[in-house]
């Protein structure tokens, strides 16, 4: 069957104009500027978008669904969802599971398990540790859409920061080498101050401070000085601080060797949201100061920064509500990130085509996605519908997420997702979902 989608601004490409698209089967027959010829709708599937804002899905470089091992958090099943409901037609995700993703049998159970969990599109990162280097050679650049590196201590047990360990890492990966930065020997000298002044009683005020912008600094600078003595393909995850910019590259993507993400969460709070938002907002790196915030989206709007994500990473209330100390960092972004970054976009004068850049078409450019990440035709229909006048506030009870809470919980926003097509398939619309629908494993042309 065809499904036409008529009426809406189709933004893509830098264009943000009125149209319509032809979907057939899984793909995008036809991209059009105009009204749709009433010839063309006999036999097909009318989906009238008058008003609305028809975009690329999203695809997120950095999510964390907790399976296998942590599925009480979230699931494949569970956080895909999610995120269709807020235009997220593909993810990539990491490997602080448990057990973790840093052998190939771990990778390849994901792969089989994402084919009957996963309601969108998927790939996976492997795990870089200090004793599986030999083990990136049988990593299929196709298949698989990077090498996760933490030079800072998270979630997962996963730190590598031995020196010895990251050359041979930076030397012997031939994927795209994402790296979590933080310096651990500064994070745990700021963390012996707090302590030493708040006993085990630390306000979560402190985060920014113990993980701090040269913690961050120090440790992406490494890694960048090591991306460039070998040559290697280095994403720098979830930038923090005004200072780590001075490492981006102002460059043409295709010609970057060092490229950089930067999350909702940095881009939406702040250090003054601590007193009221406390551990909810407790991630690694840690949300900092307003001026930080306001360099991050300058520098994403100059090309400095290349992408803008999530690292949606879901724990329960209850573990949220801990002491500080005892508090995971983390937080669940995905199923707000799109009606996010358009409020952004919107506040700041930057349009729509700003979200579609940073969401869909350079993720798809910098990892290489085949046929996905614009409205082309020949191109996969994953294609999100936006009513951009909504006027909706984030509750508990419209929060999809199975951890059943959001930090952005209290926050109006006027953007919000009506349908998620994923492979031409409608699987979302209006609150209702095609639960058996499961998404494609994304393909790399490398």
């Amino acid at each position: 069957m065809k499904t036409i989608i008529t009426g809406g601004t189709i933004v893509n490409e830098g264009v943000e104009r009125r149209g319509y698209i032809t979907v057939a089967d899984e793909v995008i027959e036809k991209v059009a500027f105009g009204d749709c010829p009433p010839e063309e709708l006999d036999g097909a599937r009318h989906i009238d978008a008058t008003g609305m804002i028809v975009m690329p899905g999203v695809i997120d470089d950095q999510v964390h669904f907790r399976d296998p091992g942590l599925t009480y958090k979230g699931d494949m099943q569970s956080e895909s969802r999610a995120g269709v409901a807020g235009g997220v037609t593909s993810f990539m995700d990491m490997p602080n599971t448990v057990p973790p993703t840093v052998t190939i049998e771990a990778l390849e159970d994901k792969y089989r398990d994402a084919a009957s969990k996963a309601m969108s599109n998927h790939a996976f990162f492997f795990g870089a540790t200090a004793d599986n280097v030999s083990l990136f050679d049988r990593l299929d650049p196709k298949r698989i859409c990077g090498i996760k590196l933490f030079m800072g201590s998270s979630t997962g047990g996963l730190l590598v920061d031995d020196s010895a360990a990251l050359e041979k890492i930076f030397a012997a990966a031939h994927l795209p080498l994402a790296v979590h930065c933080e310096d651990e020997s500064l994070l745990r000298r700021n963390m012996a101050a707090a302590k030493e002044r708040y006993g085990d009683d630390i306000p979560p005020e402190m985060h920014p401070v113990i993980r701090d912008s040269e913690v961050c600094y120090r440790s992406s600078a490494r890694a960048v000085e090591l991306a460039h003595r070998h040559g290697t393909r280095l994403h720098i995850l979830h930038l923090s601080t005004e200072r780590e910019l001075s490492l981006m590259e102002r460059k043409p993507l295709e010609d970057k060797l060092v490229t950089g993400e930067v999350c909702m969460h940095h881009l939406w709070f702040a250090s003054d949201d601590y007193p009221a938002k406390g551990n909810m907002i407790k991630w690694n790196p840690a949300v900092k100061s307003l001026r930080d915030r306001e360099a991050l989206l300058q520098g994403l709007a100059e090309g400095l920064i290349d992408i803008a994500a999530t690292d949606h990473a879901p724990h329960t209330l209850e573990e949220k509500e801990r002491p500080y100390l005892s508090a995971p960092s983390g937080g669940p972004m995905l199923q707000h990130s799109l009606a996010l970054m358009l409020e952004i976009t919107q506040k700041h004068g930057l349009g729509y085509s700003f979200a579609a850049d940073k969401m869909a078409h350079r993720v798809a450019r910098l990892f290489r996605i085949e046929r996905r990440g614009f409205l082309r035709e020949g191109y996969y229909a994953d294609i999100a519908i936006v009513d951009p006048r909504a006027d909706w506030s984030v509750t508990r009870e419209n929060t999809l997420y199975k951890c059943g809470w959001s930090p952005l919980e209290g926050v109006r926003l006027s953007h919000r997702v009506t349908h998620t097509f994923i492979n031409g398939h409608l699987v979302y619309e209006r609150g209702r979902f095609d639960e058996g629908y499961r998404g494609m494993p994304l393909r790399f042309d490398r």
